[in-house]
């Protein structure tokens, strides 16, 4: 009897085992089938709303739309002329062929504008992933790729009055834009030197901020001697000398007010400092016109060869990296001090990416025509000008300017204060 209860219990215990791993399978195999229902609806979902909430991913695509826009606006300028002899409107166009690339890359660019400018006026302000205002900037891909196809043509309908005036705002438009991507450019070279500095890494990074800021002046000072060389070679080169030597002038500048007692900003961000300007003396130059007979870089490359055609792909892609990096840098411009984020806040700002490439839009236009809109631009040339010179040569000196301001501003305002209180 014995026997037979326990081999009953056993049998029992193995039923309830059999049933328990029944069930299990059951409720493994019944969460798959869930997890597989939500997946469907989330698709169904996202492709009946045209859906893709994913703020980080978004900011490619823009940039990639920006990309396309304006290689866009190239090819209407340099093989589009066929097609803009069509257009009866362009009849009043002074200056021929040249002058029907100028008028297709104004009103390609406007069309950009208008859709970015729409995008920053419908997501500003936006700071919670839960807001509507999140999935439209994230999502609607196919309402707003039909938006860009639409608002491309468009201006090319449009009088040329129109046109004409936004190519005076394009101007400042651009001008804005260089502001923006200057005091950007120095909030990350004095957050770098500020981290560097900090207690945390100051010692972990004190071979490394060495080794930088010495690589940094070395080659800004072989910078300054190159453009002597190449763009000064004789003294009649009196534009060039004077361009080079204020170069020259803004770099000791610039590291003898970061480097005084009462300032003691370090070397490191005047280093980095010295390369950018540096940088935009040598664009400046470079945009004198192949005319000029002190520029013998520009001399040498008048025709479409492949070298010029490499630039020319490699200056595109540069300003369309600079642009998305810029619009991803609201934080540069937050005069409040912000809380620390949540998972539930954005991670950029919408509203300001978008209206940073809205002035890229006008800002790329401006290096398409050459800030001229009499100008005569050859093929694959960007940036090319007396006008593109000069705007350079003045953002080079707004950029030194800025950054000594930054440095002594503290100082004249503690100052005040001090002789306020007492």
């Amino acid at each position: 009897m014995a026997i037979q209860e326990g081999d009953s219990e056993r049998e029992k215990k193995r039923g309830n085992e059999k049933w328990g791993e029944e069930v299990k399978v059951v409720v493994v195999v019944s969460e798959r089938m869930e997890e597989e229902g939500e997946c469907r609806e989330r698709k169904n979902s996202a492709i009946n709303r045209f859906e893709f909430c994913n703020p980080r991913i978004a900011r490619y695509v823009y940039g990639f739309m920006f990309l396309l826009m304006n290689v866009l606006a190239w090819i209407v300028r340099d093989y589009g002329h066929a097609f803009l002899d069509e257009f009866k409107r362009f009849e009043e166009c002074e200056g021929g062929r040249y002058c029907l690339g100028t008028e297709g890359v104004l009103r390609v660019s406007l069309g950009g504008f208008i859709f970015f400018f729409v995008m920053f006026v419908s997501t500003v302000g936006t700071s919670k992933l839960s807001e509507r205002r999140n999935t439209w900037h994230s999502g609607w891909w196919l309402v707003k790729t039909g938006a860009a196809f639409v608002l491309t043509p468009l201006p090319f309908l449009l009088p040329n009055v129109l046109i004409r005036a936004y190519g005076t705002v394009a101007h400042f438009g651009a001008g804005v834009f260089l502001l923006i991507q200057l005091i950007s450019v120095i909030s990350l070279f004095t957050w770098i030197n500020d981290c560097c500095r900090s207690e945390k890494y100051v010692d972990k990074c004190r071979f490394q901020v060495v080794s930088i800021s010495a690589a940094a002046y070395i080659f800004s000072m072989l910078g300054i001697v190159l453009m002597y060389v190449w763009y000064a070679p004789k003294l009649s080169c009196s534009l060039n000398i004077f361009f080079i030597t204020g170069t020259l002038v803004l770099l000791h500048l610039m590291a003898w007010t970061s480097l005084h007692v009462t300032v003691n900003a370090g070397y490191l961000t005047p280093g980095l400092m010295g390369l950018y300007v540096v940088f935009l003396c040598w664009c400046a130059i470079r945009s004198e016109p192949p005319t000029e007979s002190c520029n013998k870089k520009a001399e040498a490359t008048t025709s479409a060869d492949w070298l010029s055609i490499i630039s020319f792909i490699m200056a595109v892609i540069a300003i369309v990296i600079a642009t998305f990096s810029t619009g991803i840098d609201s934080k540069s411009f937050q005069f409040k001090k912000v809380k620390a984020k949540s998972e539930a806040d954005v991670p950029y700002g919408y509203g300001f990416f978008h209206f940073v490439f809205a002035t890229g839009a006008m800002y790329f236009c401006m290096l398409l025509i050459g800030w001229n809109v009499h100008h005569t631009m050859q093929k694959w040339t960007i940036d090319v000008g007396w006008t593109s010179t000069w705007v350079r040569i003045l953002n080079e000196w707004l950029a030194a300017c800025v950054y000594i301001w930054m440095l002594i501003a503290p100082l004249i305002w503690k100052n005040n204060q001090s002789s306020g209180t007492t």
